[in-house]
């Protein structure tokens, strides 16, 4: 068995960890606190320090970038974290392997596709860009073997209020209270499997194949909040939830007291029209389809 660096324990990093383990792998969780899921080598570190991240990672088969840094700290936290990544994975040989998401696209028209360019005007989401760009320039020349996961919005076990189906939609729909959404109910929108995520994850870092360019993790079909919240309902054997949808002006309104409502702003377009991300590429390729819709909605309800 080898031995596996994730760096993050949050909605996916736990999943990722929790899977390493159960197939019997060292595991090393690093995260700023030192918290981390039992059976983990738990480690306390400053992420954007290269040379204690290189110390960590030694001996590694794989470095996994699971973190997430507040949105309104992208342009200050992620370039120095992603050059420390970049340092661990040359200096260590270890395969990095980054958890991506969809936002560097911008907005665009149908469905979006690995080899889409990265077109987003946004400052912030432009970072993200750079951070794979500088991975797979290193990549092809040589200096390391590199591998971006993307995943679009997360629900599932483990998803956290900043999950648009975190507690926020499941709270009132178990509750049989009208459930407040910040977009349109009926927009359809892809949703990624919190373990659908950790699985691509470990099947990137191991598989040669998926090393040298991105990924997208296999999601079931979009549905729109409605649907997500009619079907989880028939699985509680209870009537429609009642959707009631916040005016977008609250919202901004909202923004000038809360960081999180704020940064809103920057991701409305993914929610007024179609969002729509194609995961075949990588079904066809290491043959993983998404994780049934039902079994994972009755496993986000049980959590």
């Amino acid at each position: 068995m080898g031995k596996h660096v994730v760096v993050g324990s949050g909605q996916v990093g736990g999943h990722l960890a929790a899977k390493l383990l159960a197939r019997g792998h060292e595991v090393v969780v690093v995260t700023r606190s030192g918290r981390g899921p039992e059976g983990a080598v738990k480690v306390a570190a400053d992420v954007s320090d290269a040379s204690r991240l290189t110390e960590i990672t030694k001996g590694a088969d794989v470095l996994y970038n699971c973190v997430n840094p507040r949105y309104d700290r992208w342009l200050t936290d992620w370039p120095p974290m992603a050059a420390a990544f970049l340092a661990a994975a040359e200096a260590t040989g270890a395969v990095y392997v980054i958890l991506g998401n969809l936002y560097p696209y911008g907005p665009v028209t149908g469905p979006m596709t690995e080899d889409l360019p990265l077109a987003s005007t946004n400052a912030k989401f432009q970072v993200r860009a750079e951070l794979w760009h500088d991975a797979l320039a290193a990549h092809e020349a040589g200096r390391i073997r590199t591998t971006e996961v993307r995943a679009s919005d997360y629900f599932g076990p483990g998803a956290t209020d900043q999950s648009y189906m975190g507690d926020r939609f499941l709270g009132p729909l178990r509750a049989g209270k009208a459930i407040p959404l910040l977009w349109p109910a009926d927009v359809p929108h892809t949703w990624s499997y919190l373990p659908d995520v950790a699985e691509a994850l470990i099947i990137a870092g191991a598989d040669e194949r998926a090393w040298g360019r991105p990924w997208h993790v296999p999601s079931p079909e979009p549905m729109t909040f409605r649907e997500m919240g009619e079907r989880m309902a028939a699985l509680l054997g209870r009537p429609a939830p009642r959707l009631r949808q916040i005016p977008w002006p609250v919202i901004k309104a909202a923004g000038m007291f809360s960081y999180m409502m704020g940064e809103l702003q920057h991701v409305r377009y993914q929610f007024t029209e179609p969002f729509i991300m194609d995961s075949s590429d990588f079904q066809r390729t290491f043959g993983v389809a998404p994780t049934p819709i039902d079994q994972a909605l009755k496993a986000t309800l049980e959590a």
